[in-house]
């Protein structure tokens, strides 16, 4: 219905922006436009003239008995009524086609997210990047464009020197704790170098060593080649058991040392091209023009820096995957630095459409920094299984008849959804706040509640016998009579059913996916309280029919949602 008024505006403005959207004032139609300024703009006319034409113009040129009715608002907003007759149309097509989206892609999108360090374990700073960039990944995809995943490793740079600095201080016993250094027993792989840093931080010549083992890397050192593939086979099996638990896949794995071999020639081009000159015996490129502080490109000793590597990495996503759209799904704290290497691509001609998707941390209940006592950050793992526990400990308390298998997978869904939904339902850019209790309760806006909404609405399914057969492909469940659904309750969970496709819109336009997340809030919130009103199961016949396509279409909706979030569903919780 959205689209039908927003081709008209478009037929009637032209390619120029306007604002079409649903409306969140009970009072103020379904949807509201600023039409009337734009058309004001363009024509040299006063907003209420403009407003009056517009009005007129969607009257004539809609479907016949499509709009209920159109109000002026204010100096130029327009607030629209479609009538019940288009909105039970509209939802037929909800009921046949399923949640839907109008495909109208932009082509190839990379959305880079997770982002972990070889050789250190996964924190909880990384969780926010992986869930939020694994679910605009799949809402894009939704969308109809072709998305890429891409991980892009820490397996370069200069901790690795602290790495390999350690690990041979190990091998010649020089007081660095081994147990602490080089884990590969069953339970873990990861080469750790925290207890180097730490005595790194008071011991200015580890520093010093560090630097040279990694210069040394560069330099395609045997030893030092050697310590460092190992650390990267092992570390990425550690690093997938957290993505399995998550239920995160990436269609591309590249690190930093892939672009290894492309560095000297990216050197060599800003150096040609002028852009890059010496300073202090480092190679840095001037931004001053940008109102940005300097770049650095290569350091004075001669090691490349993480700038250097994701300048030859951007070009390689413009150049051989033919990108569209690049999303870097990195922290706040990164904002100057996507300044800088945006800025840097332009000035030697990269022509990058890319967007740093920046985003909060993540804090203690008391928005104090999440950390271990010591005041190192929490591994990921830990987390996640902390969910898990806590979701296990509900699921025995209301479902003791279930197999332990079944206890263990609905823990597994609704703890990491818990996780999940706890991020995506806030504005990436805030800092948000772990509160254990909020995000596993079952009331209130949380990932549980959202699940169980669906378990409950398929279990209103599950209770009508013949409405089941026919699902299962045992009968005509396509014909039903819309015509049947005329109560204020029914005309408004099929409104908020129709907002669905206008929802994924808004996230692919400014990718914030608690924009979906608030929307399957509220869609859960209508449906309780629809079936508090209607009772389903004790209606009869067309209208009951009806009503169950209705509970159904929710219940899909609501599944489609939360699985473009990375959120799981079950039947029974």
């Amino acid at each position: 219905m959205v689209d039908i008024i927003r081709d008209l505006l478009k037929k009637k403005l032209g390619d120029v922006g306007f604002e079409l959207g649903l409306s969140e004032i009970k009072g103020r139609g379904h949807v509201a436009t600023n039409a009337g300024f734009v058309l004001a703009g363009i024509d040299k006319k006063s907003p209420a003239e403009a407003a009056g034409e517009l009005k007129k113009y969607l009257e004539d040129e809609s479907p016949k008995g499509f709009i209920e009715k159109i109000e002026i608002a204010g100096a130029g907003f327009l607030n629209i009524w479609f009538s019940n007759d288009a909105i039970q149309c509209e939802f037929k097509k909800i009921a046949k086609e399923g949640p839907h989206f109008k495909k109208a892609t932009r082509g190839k999108v990379i959305v880079e997210y997770s982002q972990p360090n070889i050789a250190k374990p996964m924190h909880v700073g990384h969780l926010r990047s992986t869930i939020i960039g694994d679910a605009l990944a799949n809402i894009f995809e939704f969308a109809g464009d072709k998305v890429i995943r891409w991980n892009y490793i820490g397996d370069w740079g200069t901790h690795f020197g602290k790495v390999i600095a350690a690990v041979k201080m190990v091998e010649k016993n020089e007081g660095i704790e081994a147990a602490n250094l080089v884990v590969r027993d069953v339970h873990s792989s990861v080469l750790s170098y925290r207890d180097f840093t730490e005595k790194a931080k008071t011991d200015p010549a580890l520093e010093k060593l560090a630097r040279q083992e990694f210069k040394k890397l560069e330099d395609n050192d045997v030893r030092n080649r050697e310590l460092w593939e190992e650390s990267v086979k092992t570390s990425r099996i550690e690093i997938q058991k957290i993505y399995d638990l998550l239920g995160v896949e990436f269609d591309e794995w590249k690190g930093e040392a892939f672009y290894e071999k492309e560095l000297p020639k990216i050197i060599a081009r800003l150096e040609k091209s002028g852009v890059a000159k010496e300073s202090e015996g480092a190679l840095v490129v001037p931004l001053d023009d940008k109102g940005l502080p300097p770049g650095l490109i290569r350091k004075s000793d001669g090691a490349t820096l993480y700038l250097t590597r994701d300048i030859a990495s951007l070009e390689d996503r413009v150049e051989h995957y033919g990108s569209d759209l690049i999303l870097y799904v990195v922290d706040n704290a990164q904002s100057l630095y996507f300044q800088q290497l945006f800025a840097v691509a332009e000035k030697i001609g990269i022509k990058a459409n890319a967007k740093h998707i920046k985003f909060g941390l993540v804090l203690s209940e008391d928005m104090k920094k999440l950390s271990t006592r010591s005041g190192k950050q929490i591994d990921l793992l830990d987390v996640i299984n902390e969910s898990i526990t806590r979701a296990r400990k509900i699921v025995d308390e209301k479902q003791a008849n279930l197999s332990e298998n079944e206890k263990a997978e609905i823990a597994r869904v609704v703890g990491v959804g818990a996780l999940k939904y706890n991020d995506l339902s806030q504005n990436r850019q805030s800092d948000i706040a772990f509160n254990w209790d909020k995000m596993l309760s079952l009331e209130g806006n949380s990932g549980p509640y959202l699940q169980y909404t669906y378990t409950r609405l398929a279990s209103i399914l599950e209770k009508a016998p013949h409405f089941k057969k026919a699902s299962r492909g045992k009968g005509k469940i396509g014909k039903f009579d819309a015509s049947v659904l005329q109560s204020e309750s029914d005309i408004n969970l099929i409104l908020k059913l129709s907002e669905f496709p206008e929802t994924i819109r808004t996230v692919t336009e400014n990718y914030f996916p608690h924009y979906l997340a608030n929307y399957l809030y509220n869609l859960a919130r209508e449906v309780n309280g629809y079936y508090e009103k209607e009772p389903v199961l004790k209606t009869e016949g067309d209208l009951r029919d009806a009503r169950l396509h209705l509970v159904k279409a929710v219940a899909e909706t609501l599944k489609t949602g939360l699985n473009l979030l990375g959120i799981q569903t079950v039947e029974r919780m």
